[in-house]
C-alpha cells in the first residue's frame, strides 16, 4: 500500500478500530493495564475544553494534573500509576509520534520527570488530530475508548454504573469547592463536572438500564460493542445542571432524542407520554408519533434508575411545547 492509500483510509472508522485494539500491557493476575486509553482519553478531554489548541502535547502540569484525576476514576490499584508508561508506549500504537529532546540519552523514562528531560512534545498522526477538532468524532473516539475499555461486557451493569457514579462524586466534591472559589475558574483549569467524558460514561451507563432500547419507540439495534442506534439523552440538561446521575437520562433513539429535546413530547409523573398537539406527521412503515401518546414509555427495572420525577417536571415546563 502506497503512502497516499494509507492517508486516504485513515479516517474515523480506522482510529476506531486503532482505539479499540491499543497495545496495552496484561497479566493473567492483574488484567489489563489501562493507562493508554486514561491518557488519551485526558488528552481529547483537554482539547473539548480548548487547554490543548495545537498538535504538539507536552508533559504539562495540566495533562499531569488531569491524567491523575482520570486515574483516580479508572485506574485499578493493581497497577501503579504513571504517565510516562503510556506516553513512552504509545509510540507502537501507530497514530502517536515522540520528539525528543536533543542530547537524549536513549533510556527509557521511569519517572513523569525523566519524561519530560527526554520528551520535547508528542503529536497525533495529524489526520487523526484534525478528526478530534470535530465535536461528533471526537465523541466518537471516546465512546469507543469507554465501551472497549471500561464496560467491556455489556451484560455487566454493575461496572460502568459504578464508574458513573465514580465521576459524579468527584464532580460533587469540584462543585462543592468550587462554591467557596466563586466559580469553576481557578486552578487547576480542568474539572471531571466538565468533562466530555465523564458525559460518555453517562450516555453508555443509561443506555445499559434500557437494554439498548428506546425508550419511546422500542427501537433496538446494535452493530457492535461500541456502537448503536440510541443515546443516553439527558431530562434536564447537562449544559444547566451539570447532572449525570441516571436518574436525570433516558434512552432514546436519535430522531426520538431530537424529537424530546426540540419538545416535541413530554413524559407525564405516571410515565407516559405526552405529544404535541400540532404535529403534521407522515409515516408509511412506522407508527406515527401521535400514535404512542398516552401509551408508557419503556422502563428500567431497577427502581433506582427510573426517570426523577422532578427532571420530567422541569422538562415539561421549561422544554415541552404543547
Amino acid at each position: 500500500m502506497n503512502t497516499g492509500e494509507e492517508s486516504e483510509n485513515k479516517n474515523l472508522a480506522y482510529y476506531r478500530k486503532r482505539f479499540a485494539e491499543l497495545n496495552v500491557s496484561r497479566t493473567r493476575q492483574r488484567g489489563s493495564a489501562h493507562h493508554k486509553p486514561i491518557l488519551l482519553l485526558s488528552i481529547i478531554d483537554l482539547i473539548a475544553q480548548g487547554i490543548i489548541r495545537d498538535n504538539r502535547i507536552y508533559v504539562s502540569d495540566d495533562l499531569v494534573k488531569t491524567f491523575n484525576k482520570y486515574w483516580d476514576v479508572l485506574g485499578s490499584d493493581s497497577h501503579q500509576r504513571g504517565l510516562h508508561y503510556p506516553f513512552w508506549h504509545l509510540e507502537s500504537d501507530g497514530f502517536w509520534h515522540n520528539t525528543l529532546k536533543s542530547g537524549f540519552n536513549g533510556s527509557k523514562p521511569k519517572t513523569t520527570n525523566k519524561l519530560r528531560e527526554a520528551v520535547e512534545y508528542a503529536s497525533w498522526d495529524n489526520e487523526l488530530f484534525n478528526l478530534l477538532q470535530d465535536q461528533n468524532s471526537r465523541s466518537e473516539l471516546i465512546d469507543t475508548l469507554v465501551a472497549v475499555w471500561f464496560s467491556s461486557n455489556k451484560d455487566d451493569l454493575g461496572d460502568i454504573l459504578q464508574v458513573n457514579q465514580d465521576f459524579e462524586n468527584v464532580a460533587q466534591t469540584e462543585t462543592e469547592i468550587s462554591a467557596t472559589t466563586g466559580n469553576l475558574d481557578t486552578e487547576p483549569r480542568f474539572y471531571l463536572t466538565r468533562s466530555a467524558v465523564r458525559n460518555a460514561v453517562f450516555r453508555k451507563a443509561v443506555v445499559h438500564t434500557y437494554d439498548y432500547k428506546c425508550a419511546f419507540c422500542r427501537l433496538k439495534v446494535i452493530r457492535n460493542l461500541t456502537q448503536n442506534i440510541v443515546d443516553g439523552s439527558h431530562i434536564k440538561p447537562f449544559s444547566k445542571f451539570y447532572d449525570n446521575q441516571i436518574n436525570n437520562g433516558i434512552s432514546l433513539c436519535k430522531n426520538h432524542h431530537w424529537a424530546f429535546d426540540q419538545g416535541w413530547f413530554a413524559i407525564d409523573d405516571n410515565y407516559r407520554i405526552i405529544v404535541a398537539n400540532d404535529l403534521e406527521e407522515e409515516s408509511p412503515n412506522a407508527r406515527t408519533m401521535k400514535d404512542f401518546h398516552s401509551e408508557t414509555i419503556l422502563l428500567p427495572t431497577l427502581d433506582q434508575y427510573l426517570p426523577r420525577l422532578e427532571s420530567l417536571h422541569w422538562h415539561r415546563l421549561n422544554v415541552f411545547r404543547a
